[in-house]
């Protein structure tokens, strides 16, 4: 048996496959059959979508946790630690159990070629089945339709919204995105949809497998009466469901109602005042993740999102606008070259006093000088910085009492910027809560 640390098996996987994306599932099934892989948990959930996925998986593990279930929760990508992909109860999986896993999926494909995501899900897979886990939620990572999570048949499918991005696999229209992200549709197994005018491509896949296809703002919705947020939707046998009353959260009330129509259909009890309290508690590290720091005496509020592209954007501007500020707003942005730059500044042009730009930590990013051109010619003021670390500390300086700085644009860019707060911590200063 190979004796590999965590980061030595990551290493290994990135030179295991001769490309990083390789749709298809053949190689996957094949080595899934020789681990013996049946079902990752009694139940699953699986989602996508283009933006609001790893908080709508979020909303469903907690909410089934809270009512005695354990949960496994796959998503991607990572932070700042590998760990954070595959979630037991609540808790990262360990280094110990990650290369165990690793070493199984390992002596199992033989001549096998796995790209680093495929092994990844497969050592996932392999983890919760060992773990006898009552349900798991799976995040997909590219689509759907060949996305290796979509191995395993899902008991409720969640489709966030649908937009443009990844054009090179998914297509360059909606119509082919979704026909993608319908893929993880299940004959005469329940679907939810977050898009209140899903293209036609998905409504066929639902209609032509019978998929009873729960869909926002027809089936299920949010609606706001006298200042206060109610949920309507409906169970699994047809039941009308309400949740009243429900306050803001942490995390987008979107995909918080996209969520509760999942679990609904999940669950035959339903116990609102619980599902409230799950919704709640509910944090991701990096969405809408708002903490305070203490910055030479000056006590200062940083937003980190991991949005990077047009629709996570206006999300995002919405959100900003929505709270009014004291002070001014500072931005920290960085992106990767296959992004849509000009939809994404053209979102929040406007909304920020400055800039602050660099380029990211992989050989995939957006040079500064291609952001700063962007901006400059929208009359926006930026600031050209060697790094995501380098912007965040100017910002801080340039900030007054007040002020709000939002760091934005790619997880590599919101990776960078929290590992330069937990430096900040460490040295002395002060990280306040979220």
């Amino acid at each position: 048996m190979t004796e590999r640390s965590l980061g030595g098996w990551l290493e290994y996987l990135e030179q295991l496959h001769p490309v990083a994306i390789d749709m298809g599932l053949e190689r996957c099934r094949e080595v899934a059959a020789r681990l013996g892989l049946t079902r990752p948990a009694r139940q699953v959930v699986t989602v996508t979508g283009t933006n609001g996925k790893g908080s709508t998986c979020a909303f469903i593990a907690r909410m089934l946790a809270g009512q005695g279930k354990a949960v496994g929760v796959y998503s991607s990508p990572h932070l700042l630690r590998y760990n954070e992909r595959v979630r037991l109860n609540d808790a990262d999986a360990t280094d110990e159990a990650l290369c165990e896993a690793f070493e199984a999926v390992e002596q199992a494909r033989g001549t096998v070629s796995l790209t680093y995501f495929e092994m990844g899900t497969l050592a996932a897979f392999w983890l919760f089945e060992r773990e006898a886990l009552d349900a798991v939620v799976l995040e997909v990572g590219l689509g759907g339709r060949l996305d290796a999570v979509n191995l395993v048949d899902a008991d409720v499918a969640v489709v966030t919204n649908i937009g443009l991005d990844h054009a090179e696999w998914l297509g360059t229209t909606r119509e082919s995105v979704a026909f993608e992200k319908a893929g993880i549709f299940r004959p005469t197994k329940p679907a939810v949809c977050g898009d209140f005018d899903p293209p036609a491509s998905l409504l066929e896949s639902a209609s032509r497998s019978a998929v009873p296809l729960f869909v926002r703002g027809r089936d299920f919705d949010l609606i706001k009466e006298a200042g206060r947020w109610h949920w309507r939707g409906h169970a699994a046998d047809g039941r009308s469901l309400e949740l009243l009353d429900l306050q803001m959260l942490s995390l987008p009330l979107d995909n918080a109602a996209l969520a509760l129509q999942a679990v609904a259909l999940l669950e035959p009890s339903w116990q609102p005042e619980q599902l409230v309290e799950a919704l709640q508690d509910t944090r991701v590290t990096g969405r809408l993740d708002r903490r305070t720091i203490c910055w030479r005496g000056v006590e200062l509020t940083i937003m980190l999102d991991v949005g990077h592209n047009p629709h996570a954007a206006d999300y995002l501007a919405g959100q900003l606008l929505q709270k009014l500020a004291s002070g001014r707003r500072l931005a920290v942005f960085g992106l990767l070259a296959d992004k849509d730059l000009l939809g994404v500044i053209d979102a929040l042009k406007t909304v920020f006093d400055t800039w602050a730009v660099a380029p990211l930590a992989t050989p995939r990013s957006r040079t500064a000088d291609d952001l700063s051109a962007a901006l400059m010619e929208r009359g926006e003021a930026v600031t050209i910085c060697s790094g995501i670390s380098e912007a965040l500390q100017q910002q801080c300086e340039l900030a007054r009492t007040g002020d709000e700085i939002v760091v934005f644009g790619s997880f590599y860019c919101v990776a960078e910027a929290l590992a330069w707060l937990d430096q900040h911590a460490s040295n002395g200063g002060h990280a306040f809560g979220r």
